[in-house]
């Protein structure tokens, strides 16, 4: 495997969230980070992808709403895709009704907070939901908040309004025809294991990993496994890639 690997970043996350999986693989593949800045929509963030993209073909993993600008890059240029990793993330619109009118309501608090009182405010009270309860008050959780700090509400408001109108990619599962991890944390209360599976058995030949005592912030919170996992979807042979480890 020659490719080039993209990394892209979930909402308010930036480079630091993939530094365990760069130490770990940067050796033997080069490994590309984007920037969103302030596109405001996920196809704005695809084609940003697609343009900061070495090389003809490139694998590619997205990590929470980097798993949906990675599926809009799949519905953009399937054919430039040579491997495809989705770590806690879905695939659903904003609900109709009641539900996506709290969805909205929450997110839009969020970002109210973060413009009266600062990001590190606003990432004390909206990030300790996204981690495994044991791993709240420790350096990891302390390095999430410092990530989210150095974003600014200009960039989450341009976020939140390319999630609140984000596509439903559903439809681009069953022509994914690279190979395709699946991977989320078991404690992900945010894109539960259950979301994952579904995911994983619409995908043809994916591999599902599960990865232990781990919530939304995998790559962070159990760096080890999912560079393991990684690693083993990156050199696995294409023929081999239809294992399903179950939850």
């Amino acid at each position: 495997m020659n490719h080039p690997l993209m990394l892209l970043p979930g909402l308010m996350c930036d480079a630091a969230v993939w530094v365990p999986q760069v130490q770990a693989l940067g050796p033997d593949v080069v490994c590309v980070i984007p920037a969103y800045e302030l596109r405001d929509s996920v196809t704005a963030m695809a084609e940003q992808v697609l343009l900061q993209a070495p090389g003809a073909h490139f694998c590619m993993a997205g990590h929470s709403m980097g798993g949906r600008v990675a599926l809009e890059v799949m519905r953009l240029a399937p054919q430039r895709v040579a491997r495809l990793a989705l770590l806690d993330t879905g695939t659903h619109p904003l609900a109709d009704g009641e539900t996506g009118a709290k969805e909205r309501a929450g997110r839009m608090a969020l970002l109210e907070l973060a413009r009266t009182q600062g990001m590190r405010a606003m990432a004390s009270q909206w990030a300790r939901g996204m981690v495994h309860p044991e791993h709240r008050d420790t350096p990891v959780f302390k390095s999430i908040l410092d990530m989210l700090e150095r974003s600014c509400p200009e960039q989450f408001a341009a976020q939140i309004k390319a999630l609140l109108e984000r596509p439903d990619a559903a439809p681009v599962l069953s022509d994914i025809r690279c190979p395709t991890l699946v991977l989320c944390g078991r404690e992900d209360a945010w894109s539960t294991p259950a979301q994952h599976q579904v995911m994983s058995s619409q995908i043809p030949g994916a591999a599902l990993c599960i990865v232990e005592h781990c919530g939304h912030m995998a790559t962070l919170e159990q760096p080890q496994r999912v560079s393991e996992a990684l690693a083993k979807w990156l050199w696995a042979e294409e023929t081999a890639n239809v294992q399903v480890v179950k939850p």
